[in-house]
């Protein structure tokens, strides 16, 4: 690898954050955030030293489902701004150094939609066939619903015309007919108009759902398979954009993960969330046992040299433990959310990682020094830099979908409106603004945003752990992982103690005689020239090791 290539491939090294519109920053103050007041924040970002922002749906919306519930594919929703601030924040970020994508959302659209709107008009409609129908009374579908607590089916009778639309989600939200035609043919305009104005990839939503097939829909004709579909927006996306990716939402066995990459091809997906190794680290976090994390990195399959996995400890819906199994679930429960308003769905937690640590900040900074050691590239969700938690009281996924914690004044400086006219409460008590907000971090060299802004830096000067070959260090304590990945001359060890006890842990630097030396990359140091080094780590406690020829300074 070249370092030139590391801008030809730019998700392979990047630093992703995650945020919403509208709880990021309100600039007018009517209680909702808006593309103006996150342009004020795009150097807020630079600071932090993200390289890549991901939007979450700003497109016009009942927002019945946080804006994931579209009416125009192609527009900016009104209370967020307009064309014209979506392109400023766009450039602003460019500017900075900082890469765009937005939440590409295929699988459906709002029933207020004008396509859907138009399609219940009647059976022979124009529009009609951009969704899927049947005329027959569906089979019991509950097994297959997304939200348990809201559906019953994933299908739904329609009045007027006497059939039933599909919807693996909401019935607010019908699915797309992607079998047709006229259907993708109008993605792919979506894909270049937003490309057009500058964004640089997409985060595809929800892409197993993508899938029509005839268990599912009952209809053979209307089979779709996702991988053809996959296929045709990323050729297309290639065509317009050459420097563009996709990163998937893909909740799926290692297999089936691999084939959404393209395989060998490897002409699908870029990039892909690793849910697999999320809920392998809070299974080791709970058991203080790095076993399943060693586990789930060692059953990753080989990908194509153009792909990656993106790490990350939370996202902004619920924490997902499905791919665990029932036992190890009810451990992560025990540990990090045992209260029954703790939990969602019966599968996942609607928690914040410090609330789940019970705030101790040596752990949650392990935690967070962890997902950045994972090869991969890591993806942080607003808020997480500055410890943020999560409102039990709020619906679902929305418990940590709240307002951007600023300072420690009224809203947590997020908005200038009354509090009862923001888009959402903010947190309360002990993680509320006047404990946890930004002002008060900043300037503070012990707070965690600090320690987030050296944790970011550091990753961005380690490109081994996005392109280099990853093996892990056996050690005699199952608390810790010793992990090595190498590059060229060079390697990056990190060292993990998962556990609460102090530990001792000999780190292979030069066993092979190969005149290397070890620096600290937190303390900026050399450690030693030997062949090994004793690392002793508190509780909970790490280093960063970069393995280098002696004396060698193009690397840091």
């Amino acid at each position: 690898m070249r370092v030139t290539d590391t801008s030809d491939l730019w998700w392979k090294s990047a630093v992703i954050y995650c945020l919403d519109v509208e709880t990021f920053y309100d600039a007018d103050g009517d209680g909702t955030g808006d593309l103006e007041g996150l342009a004020q924040r795009i150097d807020y970002l630079a600071e932090l030293g993200i390289t890549c922002l991901w939007l979450m749906p700003f497109y016009p919306s009942p927002d019945r489902d946080d804006g994931y519930d579209l009416t125009d594919f192609y527009g900016v929703d009104p209370r967020l701004g307009n064309h014209g601030q979506l392109v400023e924040v766009i450039r602003t970020a460019h500017d900075r150094g900082i890469n765009v994508i937005a939440d590409l959302v295929v699988n459906h659209t709002s029933d207020r939609h004008p396509w859907f709107q138009a399609a219940r008009r009647s059976t022979s409609n124009r529009y009609r066939d951009h969704y899927v129908w049947r005329d027959t009374e569906p089979p019991d579908t509950s097994k297959l619903v997304v939200f348990p607590d809201r559906e019953d089916s994933i299908w739904e009778l329609d009045d007027r015309t006497g059939e039933w639309y599909l919807h693996n989600f909401y019935k607010h939200q019908p699915d797309l007919n992607l079998a047709n035609p006229e259907v993708v043919d109008e993605i792919l305009r979506v894909v270049g108009f937003w490309l057009e104005l500058g964004f640089d990839g997409f985060r595809v939503d929800g892409i197993p759902f993508l899938e029509q097939n005839a268990k599912n829909i009952g209809d053979p004709a209307l089979v779709v398979d996702p991988h053809e579909l996959m296929r045709t927006i990323r050729s297309f996306l290639n065509r317009r954009a050459g420097h563009a990716m996709m990163l998937g939402e893909v909740n799926l066995a290692h297999a089936q993960q691999l084939a959404f990459f393209g395989g060998e091809a490897a002409d699908e997906l870029q990039m892909q969330f690793d849910f697999i190794g999320m809920q392998a680290t809070y299974l080791a976090l709970a058991r203080e046992d790095a076993g399943p994390i060693v586990t789930a990195l060692e059953e990753r399959p080989a990908i194509g040299a153009t792909c990656q996995w993106a790490t990350f400890l939370r996202n902004h819906d619920e924490l997902t433990l499905d791919k665990i199994s029932d036992a190890e679930r009810q451990e992560v429960f025990a540990a990090f959310g045992p209260e029954p308003e703790m939990q969602l769905y019966d599968r996942g937690l609607k928690r914040r990682l410090p609330t789940m640590l019970g705030g101790d900040p040596r752990r949650i900074r392990m935690a967070y020094s962890l997902m950045f050691s994972l090869p991969g590239t890591p993806t942080l969700y607003y808020g997480e830099e500055i410890g943020m938690g999560e409102d039990l009281e709020a619906e679902g996924r929305m418990a940590v979908r709240t307002p951007m914690q600023w300072s420690g004044g009224r809203n947590g400086g997020f908005s200038t409106a009354a509090p009862s006219r923001l888009v959402q409460r903010v947190v309360p008590d002990a993680y509320g603004p006047e404990h946890v907000n930004v002002v008060s971090q900043m300037h503070d060299p012990e707070s965690l945003w600090s320690f987030m802004r050296k944790l970011i830096s550091i990753r961005r000067t380690c490109p081994e752990l996005g392109w280099g070959t990853w093996s892990v260090v056996e050690q005699p304590s199952a608390q810790v992982l010793v992990q090595r990945c190498q590059l060229d001359g060079s390697a990056v060890v990190t060292v993990h103690n998962l556990g609460a006890e102090p530990v001792v842990v000999d780190v292979p630097v030069d066993p092979r005689d190969e005149d290397l030396e070890a620096v600290d990359l937190m303390a900026e140091e050399v450690v030693t020239g030997a062949a090994t080094t004793r690392v002793a780590l508190d509780g909970y406690g790490f280093r960063w090791l970069r393995v280098r020829p002696t004396g060698d300074l193009s690397i840091p």
